[in-house]
């Protein structure tokens, strides 16, 4: 018996609480589905004020994914440093960056085709 699918909303809502759990700053979504040639469906971005609550959103979002639907990354990148930590669901990447280094790769300037959502901070 094969394992049921978490769909992406569901993963989606799940690492936003991860990130707001936290208070990580400025999310937004970019929808990439309507993109030609894209490895995954969705980017999610946020940021943090140090490398400190740069781990501290990687953690918890890896938590409640991990608690609430039993999944894992497929990958986890940038840690280390907690600059930019990349974190891959397969279908949704989350970026969690510091402010600086965000601005400074612009991903959302990047992908500026896509469809993006703001998320209004809950605090």
């Amino acid at each position: 018996m094969s394992k049921k699918e978490v769909g992406s909303d569901q993963l989606i809502t799940q690492i936003i609480r991860g990130i707001e759990e936290v208070k990580g700053q400025d999310i937004e979504i970019l929808d990439l589905r309507e993109l030609e040639n894209m490895v995954c469906d969705y980017f999610i971005i946020c940021n943090g004020t140090s490398n400190t609550q740069v781990n501290a959103i990687v953690n918890s979002v890896q938590k409640s994914v991990s608690k609430e639907l039993k999944e894992n990354p497929w990958h986890t990148e940038g840690a280390d440093n907690a600059e930019w930590v990349l974190i891959d669901y397969v279908h949704v990447v989350v970026h969690v960056f510091q402010k600086h280094i965000r601005e400074f790769y612009d991903i959302e300037g990047l992908w500026g085709d896509a469809n993006s959502i703001k998320i209004e901070s809950t605090y």
